[in-house]
């Protein structure tokens, strides 16, 4: 079995070497992918499962990994690439392989039309500090937070880490925080109230939802806790309202998790439970050539068997 570390470091798994020598080789084999609208082709997902199957340890890693995203008690899970990154690099072959993994979780889509399937977060100087490309802190939020069905996971891969050491990605369980909240918190996060964010050249994420509530009353697989901190700037929020807002953020905060992502870590967060965000990148970033400085990988995901994809 892979080794799952447990209490401070439940959601990481290290791969056994020799699972790891196997995916080594089978990432030097694997095809280029193909898309059909925003998705993984099903052709490509046969493909890349064949390939998979042929490591008899995978299985042993694929039960795990499935049960951390969507366990009563999950929520996101960070596979340890590193070693793989290493033999490989971070390029085409790497990148095949990775995606042969999420493939497995759920079907692979990229819903922002104007970027290829892996979009990159790279470090922006010039960026507002708070977005994901600046330097500042990026506080808890979800991934299209405006969409009427928004993917179901979000992924990150790490390029290259800050070298200055800090930028820790952050991770509240959304859920628990909101049942720490007051009855009538919870009834006023329940209203048609938050709205956030711009809306254009998206695929297969519905229409824009504006305003929506932060409480939808769905289950857990199918509902989302639509929360991100910006709202609470943007929305144009009434005193009440906001004041149930931030009674949520803190309690994310409370209960944070927080890792520094290493070069070849792969983060999954299951959106329906976990949101996420990032502590701040280390003071003097100018000195840091722009080849040098943090870079992740963006991939969603969207699990059919939840939702299902929406037609264009």
């Amino acid at each position: 079995m892979p080794e799952i570390a447990s209490a401070d470091w439940d959601g990481f798994i290290d791969l056994p070497r020799e699972l790891e020598e196997d995916l080594i080789e089978i990432g030097r084999t694997l095809p280029a992918w193909s898309v059909e609208g925003a998705f993984l082709a099903d052709s490509t997902i046969e493909r890349y499962r064949v390939k998979l199957d042929s490591a008899p340890l995978f299985d042993e890693v694929r039960g795990p990994l499935l049960d951390m995203l969507s366990g009563a008690a999950g929520g996101y899970a960070v596979v340890r690439l590193r070693n793989i990154a290493q033999a490989l690099g971070i390029g085409d072959q790497f990148l095949h392989l990775a995606t042969a993994i999420l493939a497995e979780v759920a079907i692979p889509f990229q819903p922002f039309q104007r970027w290829p399937l892996w979009k990159e977060i790279g470090t922006n100087l010039d960026a507002n500090p708070g977005l994901s490309t600046g330097t500042g802190y990026n506080a808890f939020h979800m991934d299209l937070v405006n969409a009427t069905q928004p993917p179901d996971y979000t992924t990150l891969l790490c390029v290259r880490p800050d070298p200055l050491g800090a930028g820790a990605s952050i991770l509240s369980d959304a859920r628990a925080a909101v049942s720490r909240l007051s009855p009538s918190s919870r009834a006023l996060l329940a209203d048609m109230a938050y709205s956030y964010g711009s809306f254009f050249n998206l695929s297969d994420v519905g229409e824009e939802y504006r305003p929506f509530p932060v409480l939808d009353g769905e289950p857990a697989d199918l509902g989302f806790v639509r929360f991100t901190a910006k709202m609470l700037i943007e929305s144009g929020l009434d005193e009440a309202h906001a004041h149930a807002a931030k009674e949520l953020a803190d309690q994310m905060v409370a209960g944070q998790v927080s890792f520094t992502l290493q070069r070849g870590d792969m983060l999954i967060v299951n959106q329906h439970r976990w949101v996420h965000g990032r502590e701040p990148l280390g003071g003097g970033q100018h000195n840091i050539a722009p080849e040098d400085r943090r870079l992740l990988l963006q991939l969603f995901l969207r699990d059919t068997g939840a939702t299902g994809p929406i037609a264009s």
